[in-house]
């Protein structure tokens, strides 16, 4: 099948994409970055086009946001309706359904075989900070324990809570107390699921038996570089917090509502949490977060304890209430599985022909190829830049990660047309061996 995709008829960044990004860069202030420096006039499941006119393989998503499609039809019309009613009253003012509708829908679909509550909020930032909340109401306790490689947020407690320094954290501390971090039981980096676990029954004791309120762990990370943890090291992180009345929340964020070929990450482990937050996906890139969870905790909060002025906008129930609908399609997540798939069958031969491709890893539509130098798993940053910018210039749009910045992540929509992930892969991988050749890296 031909695939007239992606469609480069400038450069990349064509000159309107140029002429508006020097506007942005003298009235945004230098903080916010930018990944690709395109100006997207409108998109499809698969592509974003720009405003030079140039079409763009989307391995992105938003980073895990738009997962039902960038321009979804569902999610237009059902926003589109509720523009016509209101946009927004305020859910402490006034009330309206589709928030109780959305709430019930996550109760019901959050793992967890029992009664539950939903609170929803605008980010993923506010859903981690409200978890830690509602856990410190309802043990009494303050300490938060989080991984290492953990990513959960920019504000001051969840930006303390990351683990990653540059660019989250740097030059913006003090940083929030009573945030502890253990190891995380990273495959590649041969930190085992015993040596990870004693540890944290150390850091327990060390701090006395009812020192924690929460843990706090990422089923796949994120940013961390989507490390996948060894079978086991969620379920012993559940016997540890229930063996001290720790409540275990699961930051589902970017992992949960079918990017990794089940609705929920830690299903794939056997895992349940006490509280399981949901962002990003949720939404379809209109701003919505959720924590769901244990009904005694979650009303452990007193009254007006828990809110935001814009938590749980109309609009973006609407939108979430959409993309449940795309969720609840039989076909999507084994197509998600498929994904993996074809990503696995294009990338894994790599590692074969290239010492410096560390690790192809992850589950469904959360992929992620890792590049360090063979002898000592020294990172390779250099190479990761590189190969994403070869990326850009040749119309597919990719994302870094990872705490020394080496790993490719691919995000690409659920809904992704399969031909198109397969230019873009031919893409990706013709980035990869040519920027390996060109650094003498290739296996013995």
């Amino acid at each position: 099948m031909t695939v007239d995709l992606p469609r480069l008829v400038t450069e990349i960044p064509g000159p309107r994409s140029r002429e508006l990004h020097a506007q942005r860069s003298a009235a945004v202030p230098h903080g916010f970055g930018v990944t690709l420096p395109v100006f997207v006039e409108r998109a499809t499941d698969s592509a974003l086009e720009d405003v030079d006119g140039n079409l763009l393989i989307d391995f992105a998503s938003g980073i895990a946001v738009t997962s039902v499609g960038a321009s979804n039809r569902r999610v237009r019309e059902r926003v589109s309706a509720q523009l016509d009613r209101f946009t927004h009253t305020c859910f402490m003012v006034t009330e309206y359904e589709s928030f109780v509708r959305v709430a019930e829908w996550l109760n019901a679909h959050v793992p967890g075989d029992f009664d539950k509550r939903t609170a929803l909020f605008s980010t993923g930032a506010e859903a981690v900070e409200n978890a830690v909340k509602i856990a410190r109401s309802y043990t009494g306790r303050a300490g938060v324990l989080v991984v290492d490689e953990a990513y959960h947020g920019r504000s001051l407690l969840t930006m303390s809570m990351t683990a990653k320094v540059h660019p989250y954290k740097t030059s913006f501390g003090p940083f929030a107390p009573e945030v502890v971090r253990v190891p995380n039981a990273n495959p590649l980096r041969g930190v085992g699921v015993d040596a990870a676990l004693v540890e944290l029954e150390r850091v327990v004791a060390d701090n006395g038996p009812d020192a924690f309120a929460a843990l706090v762990v990422e089923p796949i990370q994120g940013e961390g570089g989507f490390v996948v943890p060894e079978p086991g090291f969620l379920a012993g992180l559940r016997r540890i917090a229930d063996e001290h009345g720790i409540v275990l929340v699961i930051d589902e964020i970017q992992s949960g509502l079918g990017r990794t070929g089940a609705m929920f990450a830690s299903e794939q482990e056997g895992v349940v949490g006490d509280i399981t937050l949901t962002a990003k996906a949720l939404g379809a890139g209109l701003p919505i977060s959720a924590v769901t969870g244990r009904t005694e905790i979650m009303d452990a909060a007193h009254p007006g304890g828990l809110g935001g002025t814009y938590a749980g906008n109309p609009l973006a129930c609407e939108a979430a209430l959409a993309v449940f609908e795309v969720l609840e399609d039989p076909a999507l997540l084994p197509r998600v599985r498929q994904v993996e798939t074809i990503i696995r069958r294009s990338l894994e031969p790599l590692q074969l022909e290239f010492d410096v491709v560390a690790d192809v890893r992850g589950r469904g539509a959360m992929m992620a190829v890792e590049f360090a130098d063979a002898a000592d798993l020294a990172p390779r940053a250099d190479l990761a830049q590189r190969i994403s910018v070869a990326c850009h210039a040749a119309g597919l749009l990719t994302l870094t990660c990872g705490t020394y910045g080496n790993v490719i992540r691919l995000l690409p929509p659920l809904v992704i047309d399969f031909a198109v992930l397969e230019r873009g892969l031919e893409i990706l991988t013709g980035a990869i061996r040519a920027t390996a050749s060109d650094a003498g890296e290739a296996a013995a």
